[in-house]
């Protein structure tokens, strides 16, 4: 079981969150619990395979990843195109390269070692400000505002009364309310940071929330307000299939497939919308996720 108890604290909601969390969470690999400890090189890894993809999509990867690179110096010493390989179909292969260039920046920059000031994780590659923000805090149990899309609904319910889809950036009203919900203690504010994340995946969903049976129903203010609809417009409908970024997978699962150089008409095949196709191929080489050898043959980069 995972390994959090229960804090006191001023605070109802907190004192109704944190013995919730306790029996509740998921045992999660990137979670420290009863057996075993992680380390903070799992942490980040984690966080940025999570950033836009469900838990259950990333776990195999995960694992597979932290078997093969335990460290960040092994994963330095691969390839970005190791990398991209070992990512799979987890989607936004672009993290794949930020991470190895993170990676590569701990290695020679802090000996190897994740650094623990938030400065200094920010300063790293592909390290944006909840990133920094949740490694330091759940890898060293400091005290942040860790405001992904999960807390943000929550406290946006909770604490204003409102719904909200929790999209684009944090505004200040939003990190003054998270930094104000979180007890002054670093140990028990990280421990409701990663609290409330996990009361957004598994109760209070966007789109079906489980309201009865959620710690902070008796305290909720959106609640109490009789549930009222967000005024922001609705999130549009994803798709994938047809456009751009379907065919940059297709391309990137034909190379992830060879350890030789592949010319371009087989990446081709199958893909009948040539301008999208060569779209696809050059924006790939622009990100660095593939790169030309001698015209017309492509690689995973070296």
């Amino acid at each position: 079981m995972p390994r959090f108890a229960p804090a006191a604290t001023n605070s109802p909601m907190v004192e109704a969150l944190l013995p919730w969390f306790a029996g509740a969470a998921r045992d999660l690999p990137w979670r420290p619990n009863s057996e075993a400890s992680v380390t903070p090189w799992a942490v980040l890894v984690s966080e940025i395979m999570l950033q836009q993809t469900p838990v259950n999509r990333v776990l195999p990867v995960f694992r597979e990843w932290i078997a093969r690179w335990p460290t960040p110096g092994g994963l330095a010493a691969a390839t970005p195109g190791d990398a991209v390989r070992a990512w799979g179909r987890l989607g936004y292969p672009r993290r794949a390269i930020r991470l190895h260039a993170a990676a590569a920046a701990i290695t020679s920059r802090h000996n190897g070692d994740v650094p623990s000031d938030y400065a200094l994780l920010r300063a790293l590659p592909g390290v944006g400000d909840y990133t920094a923000a949740a490694v330091a805090s759940f890898a060293f149990r400091q005290r942040h505002a860790v405001l992904d899309t999960n807390v943000r609904r929550v406290l946006s319910r909770a604490v204003s009364g409102t719904a909200t889809h929790g999209r684009g950036s944090v505004s200040a009203a939003e990190r003054r309310i998270a930094l104000e919900f979180l007890p002054e203690d670093a140990e028990r504010a990280a421990t409701v940071s990663v609290a409330l994340m996990e009361l957004g995946a598994l109760v209070c969903q966007a789109r079906a929330p489980s309201c009865a049976t959620c710690p902070l129903a008796a305290s909720c203010a959106w609640r109490r307000a009789d549930y009222p609809v967000s005024e922001l417009p609705a999130r549009p409908a994803q798709t994938y299939v047809g456009t751009d970024r379907q065919a940059r997978g297709a391309i990137l699962a034909v190379l992830r497939s060879r350890t030789d150089a592949v010319q371009r008409r087989e990446l081709r095949l199958g893909w009948a919308d040539v301008a999208q196709f060569n779209r696809a191929l050059d924006g790939l080489a622009l990100d660095r996720l593939i790169e030309p050898v001698d015209g017309d043959l492509f690689q995973l980069p070296s």
